[in-house]
C-alpha cells in the first residue's frame, strides 16, 4: 500500500479508525484502546445486587432511598457516634451476622438482613421508608 493510498484511506471518515490502525502498525506505533467503560464502583455494585434481590420496583425504590440516606451505598459506612454499620446502618453492625458471616463486606448479606429487618419491623421496605420520612430514621 502506498503512502498516498494510506493517507486517502485514513482521510475517509468511515475508514478512519482502520486506516489509523494500519498507519500506526506501519510506523511501528502502539495504540492502546481505552476501556469501553470504567470499572463499576462499590456503590453501583451494591445497587446492582439490590436490584437483583428486590424484584418489586417500588420496594426497590423505597429500599434505595433509605440506603442512600443512611450510608450512600457504602458497605463499610460507620456512624462515628453510634457505631451503626453498613448499607442499612445496623446497630450494632454485628446483628447482620444472622444473615451471613461475611456481613462486614458483602452487600448481599447486608441487603438480606436489611430487608428482613424492614419486613419484620415495618411490613416492607416502603413501610420503613414511610417511617423514615416522618422520623428521619428507621
Amino acid at each position: 500500500m502506498s503512502v498516498v493510498s494510506l493517507l486517502r484511506r485514513t482521510a475517509a471518515p468511515k475508514k478512519a479508525l482502520a486506516g489509523t490502525a494500519v498507519a500506526a502498525a506501519t510506523c511501528g506505533t502502539l495504540i492502546a484502546a481505552a476501556p469501553a467503560q470504567a470499572a463499576p464502583t462499590a456503590a453501583s455494585s451494591a445497587q446492582t445486587v439490590a436490584k437483583k434481590m428486590i424484584s418489586d420496583s417500588a420496594q426497590y425504590q423505597c429500599f434505595s432511598k433509605i440506603v442512600e440516606h443512611e450510608s450512600g451505598w457504602d458497605v463499610n459506612a460507620t456512624n462515628a457516634s453510634s457505631g451503626a454499620y453498613g448499607l442499612v446502618q445496623a446497630l450494632p453492625g454485628s446483628k447482620m451476622a444472622s444473615a451471613g458471616s461475611d456481613w462486614k463486606t458483602n452487600p448481599a448479606t447486608q441487603i438480606e438482613w436489611g430487608l428482613d429487618y424492614m419486613k419484620d419491623r415495618y411490613g416492607s421496605a416502603c413501610g420503613a421508608w414511610d417511617f423514615w420520612q416522618s422520623n428521619g430514621w428507621y
